[in-house]
């Protein structure tokens, strides 16, 4: 018997609860330990990149290339990510490329250059982070270098039609915090897969200099991810992080802005961690007027995290709608599109709704 399909649907309310109760699926890509905010299974929801919790309970099911609701099709296409080809292939010194680089999406190769952090310490971790768990567990390396990162790249770009590329890296104890390595990782791959999109995520450098840098190496975009514009949300859920203080971000964003250019900014503001939602609107709209991309999230506490064993809970999906699709307004009065950013967390939209919501 042929099941129909639900035409009064609210796709952004659907969506919104599919990123908070998860779905019935089996994702043959996935991720469960890292730099957060999530640990989900990587699928393609109407064409695009989604990353969902996966969750055996979920009252969404998938089946048939559909999503289903107490037995009703709602419309919405769902296709899990294939695990690539560039999985099967050991470095030439002999590490597995899995181990260098992750397919995130169903195009976008994404790294952590330096897998450790000198905040990672459990006084002053951020709460929704287990960048060192991957590690911990032998998923990957402390370290991966220029090299490395060129033969995964031309692999992942050759055998699984890789789009872009996003570098992030631990925070270091020198004045550019991580950023300069990036300089020379961002270059190595580029000699080895020209004209590859990639973007790099950091902290605000103490040497902003680096910005320009990584620009004329050949990054296509930047992050600079605050995660929240609330100091004492910040204090609390990022000890360590949060003694930058939001006048560094400013500076660091205005200078980026400058090197590369409006709309080729982002940063990460998530929902969940006790912000007021008018507030959080307010502050993201701040930010796009000054050409930066807010890249709003709900955080979904990952295994490792000190949230997780806190038992944080994810943000109520109606608080997420209602968040994503503000800002989505405010993104498509602004003109700007993630998918403009040509590399990165904006551009793939995975993580978020904002691509749902039309930006």
């Amino acid at each position: 018997m042929s099941v129909g399909t639900d035409e009064s649907v609210d796709v952004l309310s659907t969506r919104a609860e599919m990123a908070v109760y998860g779905v019935q699926v089996d994702a043959p890509v996935s991720r469960n330990k890292g730099a957060g905010p999530s640990d989900d299974g990587h699928l393609v929801v109407d064409g695009a990149n989604a990353t969902l919790p996966i969750v055996a309970d979920s009252p969404y099911q998938v089946r048939d290339g559909a999503v289903f609701r107490d037995g009703l099709n709602l419309g919405l296409s769902v296709e899990p990510v294939r695990r690539p080809k560039f999985y099967d292939l050991t470095t030439a010194d002999g590490i597995p490329y899995q181990q260098i680089a992750l397919l995130h999406g169903k195009d976008v190769l994404a790294t952590t250059v330096v897998q450790t952090c000198i905040r990672y310490d459990e006084s002053t971790r951020c709460r929704f982070c287990s960048i060192e768990e991957s590690l911990r567990s032998g998923s990957t390396v402390a370290a991966k270098t220029p090299r490395q990162l060129a033969e995964v790249a031309e692999a992942a770009v050759r055998l699984d039609g890789v789009t872009q590329m996003v570098m992030t890296t631990g925070t270091t104890t020198g004045p550019d915090r991580g950023a300069r390595n990036l300089v020379r990782c961002v270059r190595a791959v580029l000699e080895a897969v020209p004209g590859l999109p990639i973007q790099v995520q950091i902290e605000p450098p103490g040497d902003l200099s680096v910005i320009a840098d990584l620009y004329s190496a050949g990054a296509t975009s930047i992050g600079i991810h605050v995660e929240s514009l609330n100091d004492e949300v910040r204090r609390r859920w990022m000890p360590g992080k949060s003694t930058v203080p939001l006048s560094e971000y400013d500076t660091a964003w205005n200078e980026a802005v400058r090197v590369f250019g409006r709309n080729r900014v982002s940063t990460y503001l998530l929902i969940g961690m006790g912000e007021d939602p008018d507030e959080l609107v307010a502050g993201a709209g701040r930010l796009i007027a000054r050409g930066i991309y807010p890249f709003v999230v709900p955080l979904r506490p990952m295994l490792g995290t000190l949230a997780r064993a806190d038992g944080v809970m994810p943000p109520d999906p109606r608080v997420v709608r209602d968040i994503t699709a503000r800002v989505a307004a405010l993104l498509a009065d602004a003109e700007m599109r993630g998918a403009d950013q040509g590399a990165g967390c904006a551009a793939c939209g995975a993580c978020s709704l904002l691509s749902a919501a039309g930006s």
